[in-house]
């Protein structure tokens, strides 16, 4: 168990990126420009251990695994699409009003989607990105996919169908961001490229950003949650299994005022875990990247809970709505008792792609309006330009810039 100094002492940000792989992700990506379709088939027998005939799955085999949905499931998810597409649509930029200067808003063209294969088929994250660009009107969506021995997992295509993507390759990894970024025989090159991914779909991002844009640098999972001694053990507990079944670098941090709270919750963590099926990866999880900590006022729990900058933080305590506006550095806040993570990773609206290992300190979770773009108007009449005018004109000749300069002199000469 940590105090807050002890803490501060030791906590350090995780390092997203594993420099090391630089060198072998780099000759991945080159190699997906010189040789397209030929170098993604090579990778995936290297890599997956799959050999594909076809890269693309055909929209038809979307349409199957959609109708083969079991009822129950397929109704989850299409609640899933309403609440997302119904908080996105809230939340989306419009054209601001002006008669001299405003600005427009325009979707993107083409967006890829990477969604990880591992463990788990990820069908939410196909509903908490391509809902998004869908909701931004985005022309082509694009989903990239490991590939699977027995085919890619029935309801992650069904999902695919649901968010109305418009292509679906069963290409993962670094190879399937070099793909999306510089365009292969079969696959498009997009405007940008979002979704979460291991250590080499994380590096591959940040070595093409610029060449196409990209949401984030994803790093390992985490949750902060805030208990005082009327929180619920069970449910905190479920809600930190929740976080570290996620992968054996998911993070957890317990932060409370009250000792034998922790020590409660500690105990029920222990105890919970035993019946869960990813008890393994769990079990390393908590003995690597979980956190107890013991502060001594409300104070110290805001100032450790803004150094922490979580992707998700969540409060349960009997004061909850206070923190609202304390935190400023969580990618998403989760307040009150109803109100788990794991809502949040499926239906309550707002995305679950969010800023990791520090990065909501100066990031933010995915929008619809990450799918889009604007740009100003500058409509300038007469006399406005007549006002404005003299003092470019004067900045433009400390700039030493006389074309600058001229381009305003010589309108304002011809108005007088």
């Amino acid at each position: 168990m940590f105090t807050t100094q002890t803490f501060k002492e030791t906590f350090n940000d995780i390092n997203t990126i594993d420099w090391d792989k630089t060198s072998r992700v780099l000759d991945i990506i080159k190699t997906v420009q010189k040789n397209g379709d030929s170098a993604l088939r090579d990778f995936s027998k290297q890599f997956d251990s799959v050999i594909l005939k076809e890269l693309e799955i055909p929209e038809k085999e979307w349409i199957s695994a959609y109708q083969s949905l079991e009822p129950t499931l397929k109704q989850a998810m299409e609640t899933a699409h309403e609440s997302i597409a119904r908080y996105q649509e809230s939340i989306k930029l419009t054209d601001s009003a002006g008669d001299e200067l405003f600005q427009k808003v325009h979707p993107l063209k083409k967006v890829g989607v990477y969604v990880p294969g591992g463990t788990a088929p990820l069908l939410s994250t196909v509903l908490m990105t391509a809902v998004l660009a869908k909701v931004a009107g985005v022309s082509e969506i694009v989903v990239t996919t490991p590939p699977q021995k027995d085919g890619v997992h029935p309801a992650l295509l069904a999902a695919c169908h649901i968010a109305g993507v418009d292509k679906v390759f069963q290409v993962g990894g670094a190879q399937a961001v070099a793909a999306l970024a510089y365009g292969t025989e079969s696959i498009p090159k997009v405007d940008k490229i979002v979704g979460p991914g291991n250590q080499y779909v994380a590096l591959a991002k940040k070595l093409v950003y610029g060449d196409v844009g990209i949401d984030s640098i994803a790093g390992p999972s985490e949750i902060v949650v805030v208990v005082d001694k009327t929180s619920n053990p069970k449910w905190v507990a479920y809600d930190l299994l929740a976080q570290a079944e996620h992968d054996v670098e998911a993070r957890t941090f317990l932060i409370s005022e009250d000792k034998e709270q922790l020590k409660t919750i500690q105990n029920s963590v222990e105890e919970l875990a035993q019946k869960q099926p990813r008890l393994s990866i769990i079990n390393e999880s908590l003995a690597s990247h979980h956190y107890s900590i013991l502060t001594a006022s409300e104070e110290e729990t805001i100032e450790i809970v803004n150094l922490i900058a979580g992707e998700h933080v969540s409060i349960q305590t009997d004061n909850a709505e206070t923190y609202i506006d304390k935190i400023s550095t969580a990618g998403a806040l989760f307040i009150g008792d109803y109100s788990p993570e794991a809502i949040g990773d499926y239906v309550a609206g707002p995305s679950h792609v969010l800023p990791t290992g520090g990065t909501a300190r100066f990031s933010s979770g995915l929008t619809v309006n990450d799918f889009l773009r604007t740009n100003s108007i500058i409509a300038l009449n007469k006399q406005t330009f007549l006002k404005l005018a003299p003092s470019g004109m004067r900045m433009a000749k400390e700039e030493t810039l006389t074309a600058h300069f001229d381009s305003l002199a010589s309108r304002l000469e011809a108005s007088r």
